[in-house]
């Protein structure tokens, strides 16, 4: 159901001093997006009206992320607290809005359906404010939820000023509301920045909210794990590792077979069909999709790629926004960079790199290989050391390599080359003409082969060492001798200088 009278307001403004970061806290990364942008795309669902991003450090920065993602954006310049940011959005919110549901921007595992239920628990409890609060284990540091008899919030209490009673209560305050914004409005204009920072806190209007006799609810989050945010570089890396529990979760529910799921780093948009194995330590980021019955080995990188069934991806492979057709096989330690086309069937074999080439059904290159800018045709077999020399210093040019062609090893193909089909490049090559169809390339120096020429060699550079042992000798002995007339004559000068001894009488 629309929910039209309802704006959702982010909190994005805060630098996140704990970060030891120059980047905006909202901004980091977990579980593959921004935090931002996690929170941003848990909203569409609950069909808010309006969805609105309060920004203040990196102020363009954060606002171009959520603009792009659909989020209006107001500035909060000074920032001074909570509270004070929802009066700044108070400004921007459109006039039908008589319900804000207010969360932070750095609360990424919030989901869309915790954000509905709390609306409607809001609604149902005809409530002016309504928190979503968590069970946890251990409430350390979180502000309690204190509720009466009724089961009414009572009270939020922060950790400081509770009583030994109320420490021991598990469920905490997420600083995730909504709120009845005629009840909210005289609350915020009445807070007084009565605290060390000097700050306006939305907690206070919680509290001036009991002591008004309104009503304050709370509904506990099906999943704890939804209120963490990230304050602090640990913080971040629990709520990364949740993301990719999940997403790895997923995944071998749908088949996958994932073996030591911990260790792998799986994005959001990520996905596999089904009897794919994913080996430990490999990456899957962006938008990359794997088909049924893939292999993907330990160490794989692998970013907005497209890999297609029955493929295997050897250990240590890197391919970024590539394609690999049905049966092809790929790697091990093989790179597949930006436009890279392995077709049915084909080949890339270790320490081969491809760019911006389409390798044809069939065809194999199977070590130590760089093919860039090139079309490598069905059933070819590129040599070990083959590379196509696609730039001249200014500009790329293309090599195309037929069907069924035979390059031999430690080739070089100056583009641009063509080699017709069923044509053979002899080892050794450096091809910068074309090679007609069913030919054979050679572009070498012929082999002289000069008898006995070693030996000699070996002669001369034993006569020569011999020489230069014996100069060497010379000089040194004619060093020595020069040092040794040096020292006698200072010491003829010495005796020169001393006076003579008198005689006594």
């Amino acid at each position: 159901m629309p929910a039209a009278d309802t704006v959702i307001v982010i909190l994005a403004a805060g630098k996140g001093t704990r970060m030891r970061s120059d980047l905006a806290k909202v901004l980091h990364r977990a579980g593959g997006r921004p935090l931002l942008e996690h929170v941003i795309r848990a909203c569409p669902p609950v069909k808010a009206a309006q969805v609105l991003a309060v920004v203040g450090h990196q102020a363009e920065e954060v606002g171009a992320l959520a603009e792009s993602l659909g989020a209006d954006t107001v500035k909060q310049q000074p920032q001074r607290g909570t509270g004070h940011a929802l009066q700044v959005a108070r400004r921007a919110m459109r006039k039908s809005a008589k319900l804000v549901i207010v969360v932070p921007g750095d609360a990424p595992l919030l989901r869309a359906e915790t954000l509905t239920s709390l609306l409607d628990t809001h609604r149902r409890g005809e409530a002016a404010a309504t928190i979503l609060s968590a069970e946890l284990n251990d409430p350390t540091d979180y502000g309690r939820v204190v509720r009466d008899s009724e089961g009414r919030v009572q009270a939020v209490v922060e950790e400081k000023a509770a009583t030994p009673e109320q420490r021991a209560i598990r469920e905490v305050n997420s600083s995730i509301y909504c709120f009845t914004l005629e009840k909210l409005w005289p609350c915020l204009h009445a807070l007084r920045p009565d605290n060390a920072h000097r700050e306006l806190y939305l907690t206070d209007a919680i509290a001036l909210l009991r002591q008004r006799n309104e009503r304050v609810l709370a509904q506990v989050a099906p999943d704890a794990n939804e209120i963490l945010g990230c304050n602090t570089r640990e913080n971040l890396a629990d709520v990364d590792r949740i993301f990719r529990a999940r997403k790895a979760a997923e995944l071998m529910e749908a088949g996958v077979t994932i073996y030591l799921p911990e260790t792998s780093v799986i994005d959001p948009e990520v996905s596999a069909g089904p009897d794919t194995v994913i080996d430990p330590c490999v990456q899957l980021l962006g938008k990359t999709r794997i088909g049924a019955r893939c292999v993907i080995q330990t160490g794989s990188v692998l970013r907005d790629t497209r890999v297609d069934d029955d493929v295997i991806i050897g250990a240590h492979s890197v391919l970024d926004s590539s394609r690999v057709g049905n049966n092809a096989h790929v790697g091990p330690f093989a790179r597949l960079r930006p436009g890279a086309d392995i077709r049915a069937g084909a080949h890339i074999g270790n320490f081969v790199e491809v760019k911006n080439s389409v390798v044809h059904e069939g065809a194999k290159a199977g070590h130590l290989t760089y093919l860039g800018d090139a079309s490598i045709g069905r059933d070819a077999n590129i040599g070990a050391g083959t590379i196509t020399c696609n730039y001249d210093g200014v500009a790329k040019h293309e090599t195309t390599i037929g069907n069924r062609v035979f390059i031999g090893s430690d080739t070089a193909l100056v583009a641009p080359v063509r080699i017709g089909d069923g044509a053979y490049v002899a080892a050794g090559s450096t091809i910068t003409e074309n090679v007609p169809a069913d030919a054979l390339g050679v572009a070498r120096g012929r082999q002289t082969n000069k008898l006995g020429w070693a030996a000699a060699r070996r002669r001369e550079m034993s006569r020569t060492n011999r020489e230069m042992e014996r100069d060497a000798g010379r000089k040194k002995r004619k060093r020595r001798s020069k040092v040794v007339r040096r020292a006698k004559v200072k010491v003829r000068r010495a005796a020169k200088r001393k006076p003579a001894k008198r005689s006594r009488r």
